[in-house]
């Protein structure tokens, strides 16, 4: 038994240490490994295939909205990034350049790209002639290169996996209009499908996109009490537009530019189901986007009889949900550690006792309980299981995040709030960046979001006292 539990005993104590429960889980499971390439990580099969449910369901909601696939290349000329100031001295640290062709110098060095916007914009400058071409509705799978200082696996990477969308429209209404449409998708689809709840809202000025007119940020809470930031949507208005000169022939005639938009969603996303839903026996997966949804023990396989029906039983819940059985020569308990430790959502025990009295065992990942189950209502028990566990991995979320959500309405508070109680903390703003950036030197919390639904807490900014324009989500982040 020693040996079964091996697997999970490797586990750091989240209480304990945080950050290194994280990577001993994220290694554990198998989701990467590290690379001899700094600030760069293997996804591996248990890890890529999470991103592959990821990236399907966006998809497909993507598309239910019009949008298209196409791909843009991985280098940027210099001259093409320098387009539009405010977006290349935004993203002039993270860059990573490319100076060489074989032995060759380049005539112009290139950038490998941090964000498609400069693509994109010289993409619709040629192809954007008139109304009747709008709008375009462009979306690219793909890695980017961002040169960070410290990484954490999926968090933050030199490269990651991510979607980025790009739309340009006749008007700044409808940008508008595809801004908060892509945020609320991503809202809905992490809520419904990775079961973790969201602040929507608005980012500060200061806090906003490279080049953007508005940023609106979907920010979850870690089990941690650390906000991630897990999706953005930006409102480019015409800024980008006037440095590329894309414009349009409108139908009264006139020349004008068009108003654009920019959204995406990484692999840190997986990092965000690790920290929200994970224990200390590994990960735990919802069922929606786990890419294996049951797994089914045989147990004492080797007695005739057992394999066979294990098979059976797997050709029926093909039918249902993403299963398979674990045949391995491993000890039941390896097993059962090891399908805990993958956050595989439900496990099937079959053994030759349950094949004599017509049942099986189903253990919940979630919440460990155990029923025992007929074979003839076995499928459908799984299905209304699936839906159970979803449902209720979003409801200890939910419940997580607002016991961790502090009110502050004084500084002392907000301090007080900051070093002791870890999570949200909301409170008024004047709309001076002079506060925002006190809170940050005096606490190390940011912004997180100014939220769609406001509430007025008090009359006065918690950091100054003077008259406050809005409610503010604040945190330390990752």
């Amino acid at each position: 038994m020693a040996n079964d539990k091996k697997l999970v005993e490797s586990i750091t104590s989240m209480e304990d240490d945080f950050a290194q429960w994280y990577t001993d889980v994220v290694k554990k499971a198998e989701l990467i490994e590290y690379s001899s390439v700094k600030g760069c990580m293997i996804l591996r099969p248990s890890g890529y295939a999470i991103w592959e449910m990821i990236q399907q369901e966006l998809d497909r909601r993507f598309k239910e909205t019009g949008v298209e696939n196409v791909y843009m290349p991985m280098f940027i000329p210099e001259s093409l990034l320098n387009k539009e100031k405010d977006h290349v001295e935004g993203f002039a640290p993270e860059v990573a350049w490319v100076t060489h062709g074989g032995n060759d110098p380049l005539a112009e060095r290139m950038c490998i790209r941090p964000t498609s916007e400069t693509l994109f914009c010289d993409f619709y400058s040629n192809i954007i002639q008139s109304y009747r071409d709008l709008p375009k509705l462009y979306n690219q799978w793909c890695s980017v290169c961002r040169w960070e200082k410290t990484t954490r696996p999926f968090l933050r990477t030199t490269e990651f996996l991510w979607q980025e969308g790009h739309t340009a429209h006749a008007t700044a209404e409808d940008a508008e209009e595809r801004t908060i449409m892509m945020l609320n998708l991503y809202a809905d689809f992490c809520e419904n499908v990775l079961a973790i709840p969201m602040i929507k809202g608005r980012k500060t000025d200061k806090e906003k996109f490279a080049g953007a007119e508005a940023t609106y940020t979907i920010e979850a809470l870690m089990h941690d009490g650390k906000a991630l930031q897990s999706g953005t949507s930006h409102n480019f208005g015409d800024g980008f537009a006037k440095a590329f000169d894309i414009q349009y022939t409108d139908k009264d005639n006139k020349l004008k530019y068009v108003h654009q938009t920019s959204w995406g969603m990484t692999t840190r996303l997986i990092g965000a189901i690790i920290m929200v839903h994970g224990d200390n026996s590994g990960l735990v997966l919802p069922p929606m986007v786990a890419p294996t949804q049951v797994m089914i023990i045989p147990i004492m396989q080797k007695k005739e009889g057992v394999l066979e029906k294990a098979d059976e039983l797997q050709k029926r819940l093909e039918k249902v949900c993403r299963v398979k059985t674990d045949t391995t020569d491993k000890t039941p308990g390896f097993k059962f550690a090891e399908q805990e430790m993958r956050g595989i959502p439900l496990r099937v025990e079959i053994g030759p006792k349950d094949i004599e009295a017509n049942q099986a065992v189903i253990v919940r990942r979630d919440t460990r309980e155990k029923y025992t189950v007929s074979l003839d209502e076995l499928e459908s028990r799984i299905s209304e299981l699936l839906v159970t566990i979803q449902k209720d991995m979003l409801d200890r979320a939910a419940k997580h995040r607002d016991a961790h959500t502090t009110t502050a309405l004084n500084y002392d508070e907000f301090k007080e709030a900051v070093a002791t109680k870890p999570g949200f903390i909301k409170a008024m703003w004047c709309g001076d960046v002079a506060c925002e950036n006190k809170i940050k030197e005096d606490t190390t919390a940011t912004s997180r979001c100014m939220p769609f639904s406001q509430e007025h807490l008090s009359d006065n900014c918690v950091c100054c006292g003077k008259p406050a324009k809005t409610m503010v989500y604040w945190g330390k982040a990752y």
